[in-house]
């Protein structure tokens, strides 16, 4: 080595300016991936959320119809004709397939839910990342 030896001034400077275009390249990166992750918990949340409440609600429907169907089936053992068990039957099929549209549109409901929040989640993320990578 020479005891003489100095590092130009230019190419200090341009040392200098890669170092910090490096560091602030990374925290870029550090930051929209702590967003990442953030938006990953958030929709993990969200699923786990939507899950339970159509699991809920699944649970809430099939107890219900089967209420329903006992029910049914009780006043159909106390019939006393025939008829009388026809009737039950026609007004339980047309009652159980009220609550059967009811149970589907609110399921639907529920899942069409979930689906538009995640939609939205996933839309800002992609456009939050869009606007870092543009910064």
């Amino acid at each position: 080595m020479n005891p003489g030896f100095e590092i130009p001034g230019a190419m200090r400077e341009f040392a200098e300016k890669s170092i910090g275009q490096a560091r602030q390249a990374f925290d870029s990166f550090i930051n929209t991936a702590r967003r990442t992750a953030e938006t990953t918990r958030d929709s993990a949340d969200l699923a786990r959320k939507s899950t339970q409440d159509a699991g809920s609600h699944a649970f809430q429907a099939a107890e219900q119809n089967v209420h329903a169907t006992l029910d049914f089936a009780q006043k159909l053992i106390q019939a006393k004709s025939l008829q009388e068990a026809m009737q039950l039957q026609a007004e339980f099929t047309r009652s159980q397939f009220a609550a059967v549209q009811a149970q589907t549109k609110e399921f639907g409901s529920i899942t069409q839910g979930a689906m538009k929040q995640g939609t939205e989640q996933f839309r800002d993320a992609v456009r939050d990342a869009a606007d870092q990578s543009r910064t």
